[in-house]
């Protein structure tokens, strides 16, 4: 099974002997509502069948329909501020109870205050629209890169994730997305991920090699008007190097090329900074932001970009039923100031110490974990068969995934293979503990 590349996608694997055992396994009331979801749902890869029914979710926690209390690593990174956090469940009933609604071309004052709260948080970055997805503010992001440089063609990071609209799906790199859409968005050229762990060039510990080939296609492919990319790559946490992002934003410069990361799953402290690009000491000229944005409740997104890109007073580029939503306005300032209020980036980042120990501990005991990599409270456990050639452990992953979902622990498996560990910022010192418990325990089985 590890040499089947089509389970090497972004997320669980759901089409398994493994997930038919797990479901057989449930309740009967619990297997009776899953069979009702696939027989109404359209199936689709990393969704159906579904594994669990939930019923309630609070702090770092998840709960099933059958009472099953699950800590929470994976949350589609909404959960930064945890669940039902009561801060912003308030200040949205609030708003709710006054202004649920406000239609396109008038405004409110949530909207603007929050506006004016994220424009003021990086010097260089003060203009924003609203999106009510990441997919559509990276739709955004490419459409205002066009109007302003005149240029319609991108490059992106191959195994890079952008959204599911079209557009997005091409500048994408998951080839479960593109996968039989036919014809994608012309003038797309894509680039190898700066990788360390299984690098395509060996003796290349800065990356320059991942920068000069950048450069390369700028160079041969000409016209380029915008470089898209994840800072950091979220699915199976890869890393840039420190001083990769300072090169790629020269070359953009160069070139006049719009560079726009790609922070919707990572931003909002997940990597101990606001913005995860704050660790390489550069600015972009668009960031994209979602998913924590809306306080895991109210789905919200933005674009924040600077003067140069506010010359688009001709041209629609992001008009939304739900552009300048009250309520979700008042879910992110909520959200914005729990952050503040709860020292949250300090928090990820003395956490995430605590992570890189313990998993580097276990790292040391168990020759499945191939590779440690993360940041903050963003993790990835890299498992292989073999740790000389790397081959990846795509049976194993999915084992030790299950034995941790029996024993309280959630997260996601990326690329068929990767623990990817993604907590509520908000979790205790005491849950984090415990969580690593449980995934220490399940490694342990495999040697027993």
């Amino acid at each position: 099974m590890s040499n089947d590349r089509t389970l090497k996608v972004e997320g669980d694997i759901n089409l398994t002997e493994a997930r038919k055992d797990w479901i057989a396994g449930l309740q009967t009331e619990t297997i009776e509502q899953l069979d009702r979801d696939a027989s109404w749902f359209v199936h689709q890869a990393m969704s159906s069948p579904c594994m669990e029914v939930l019923e309630e979710c609070e702090g770092p926690y998840i709960i099933t329909a059958s009472g099953r209390k699950l800590l929470d690593f994976h949350g589609n990174n909404v959960h930064q501020v945890g669940y039902r956090h009561p801060k912003v469940i308030q200040t949205m009933v609030t708003t709710l109870n006054k202004l649920p609604f406000s239609p396109r071309r008038y405004t409110n004052n949530e909207s603007i205050q929050l506006a004016e709260k994220l424009c003021t948080m990086v010097p260089g970055l003060n203009r924003v629209l609203f999106a009510p997805g990441g997919s559509e503010a990276n739709s955004i992001a490419l459409k205002l890169s066009r109007v302003v440089t005149g240029k319609h063609k991108v490059v992106s990071m191959w195994g890079s994730f952008h959204g599911g609209g079209l557009d997005v799906i091409s500048v994408g790199g998951e080839a479960s997305f593109r996968k039989s859409t036919g014809p994608l968005m012309s003038g797309v050229e894509h680039v190898p991920q700066p990788v360390s762990y299984r690098s395509l060039w060996e003796n290349d510990p800065d990356q320059d090699v991942y920068v000069a080939y950048i450069r390369h296609v700028f160079e041969n492919e000409g016209d380029v008007g915008a470089f898209i990319a994840e800072t950091i790559r979220n699915t199976d946490v890869q890393i840039p190097v420190t001083g990769f992002w300072k090169k790629v934003r020269a070359l953009c410069d160069e070139f006049n090329v719009t560079l726009i990361l790609d922070e919707i799953p990572i931003a909002l402290g997940r990597t101990g900074k606001f913005f995860a690009f704050e660790h390489y000491g550069i600015v972009p000229d668009m960031v994209t932001i979602g998913k924590g944005l809306g306080g895991g409740v109210f789905p919200m997104a933005a674009v924040l970009t600077n003067e140069k890109y506010n010359a688009v007073a001709e041209h629609s580029v992001g008009h939304f039923t739900h552009e300048k939503s009250p309520v979700g306005s008042a879910a992110a300032l909520a959200v914005l100031e729990v952050i503040e209020q709860n020292g949250l980036l300090r928090r990820a980042q003395d956490l995430g110490q605590i992570m890189q120990t313990r998993l580097l501990e276990m790292q040391e005991r168990f020759e499945m974990i191939g590779d440690v990599r993360g940041i903050g409270l963003l993790w990835g456990v890299d498992l292989v068969t073999n740790r000389a050639t790397k081959e990846r452990a795509v049976t194993e992953a999915e084992q030790v995934m299950y034995r941790c979902l029996e024993k309280g622990l959630s997260f996601k498996v990326s690329q068929g293979n990767v623990i990817t560990l993604s907590p509520a910022l908000i979790i205790s010192e005491a849950e984090l503990h415990r969580a690593l418990d449980i995934l220490n325990d399940a490694f342990q089985d495999f040697i027993h």
